[in-house]
């Protein structure tokens, strides 16, 4: 038997959920760096990397307001979260040339969101051949990039854009 390992995901697993209120909220509170993973903040929204990604590059787009939904947002705050969305898609397109993306909200816990009270964005770059074997049959995916490394080339990028 293969055995991969992820020892990074013991923490958040043994993590109390809400012990500390909500994560992406927490967040802010830090400093910008290869710890927090927040690449950029706006005025209204911020990006952020996925600690847990689906693939390299997966990035977050997140409002400050913590809000379940987008309806609940003011006009200004969803305009800047697309154009967040857009910058985040050149960025990706640039670093790591992706074949195309993946863009989704998951509204409500039914839909499958994991933090369902705070509202976020995926963007997920992707490739041919990107969900093999292993994704279909074991539920486990390959990120062959560190995420300290990943941060440092979205954050080097975005700076310069």
């Amino acid at each position: 038997m293969d055995y991969l390992w992820s020892p990074w995901r013991m923490e958040y697993i043994l993590s109390n959920k809400t012990e500390n209120g909500c994560v992406f909220c927490e967040v802010l509170k830090t400093v910008d760096n290869p710890d927090n993973l927040v690449i950029h903040r706006g005025e209204t929204a911020y990006v952020i990397l996925n600690r847990y990604p689906y693939n390299t590059g997966h990035l977050l787009v997140i409002p400050y307001k913590h809000v379940p939904s987008y309806e609940d947002l003011e006009p200004a705050e969803r305009a800047e979260m697309m154009e967040l969305l857009n910058k985040s898609t050149v960025i990706l397109r640039e670093v790591y040339h992706p074949e195309a993306f993946n863009i989704g909200a998951n509204i409500g816990a039914a839909a499958g969101a994991g933090i369902a009270p705070h509202l976020h964005f995926h963007l997920m770059p992707r490739w041919h051949g990107d969900t093999n074997f292993l994704t279909t049959i074991s539920q486990t995916r390959i990120v062959p990039e560190n995420l300290c490394d990943t941060w440092i080339r979205i954050k080097t990028a975005w700076d310069q854009l």
